[in-house]
């Protein structure tokens, strides 16, 4: 099984190489936001990481649905092939990531 933090750390390095910011929000932050806030060529997202199959406590699902309602995109990723496509997805646009 993958530990969170080899995902979040995949996803942070994911990012770098397609130029964009991975943020980590601050545990202290308002509860249920999600962990990250990515950016990449303009576009935000709001990322919450989890282990394999962890599960969203019922704060994070409303805060994910309040964060939805107002158009934003958030996504739950919980395996490094979840990381993989959701970095495929965003920069599918740009070409090929750095290497």
């Amino acid at each position: 099984m993958t530990a969170e933090t080899v995902i979040e750390r995949a996803l942070t390095r994911g990012v770098i190489k397609l130029r964009g910011i991975c943020w980590k929000w601050p545990p202290s932050a308002r509860a249920g936001v999600p962990d990250r806030i990515v950016v990449v060529d303009g576009r935000v997202f709001f990322i919450e990481l989890k282990r394999p199959g962890g599960k969203l406590r019922p704060i994070q699902v409303s805060a994910h649905a309040l964060l939805r309602r107002a158009g934003a995109d958030v996504r739950v990723l919980d395996s490094l092939d979840a990381v993989g496509g959701f970095l495929s997805e965003v920069g599918k646009n740009r070409g090929e990531p750095e290497k």
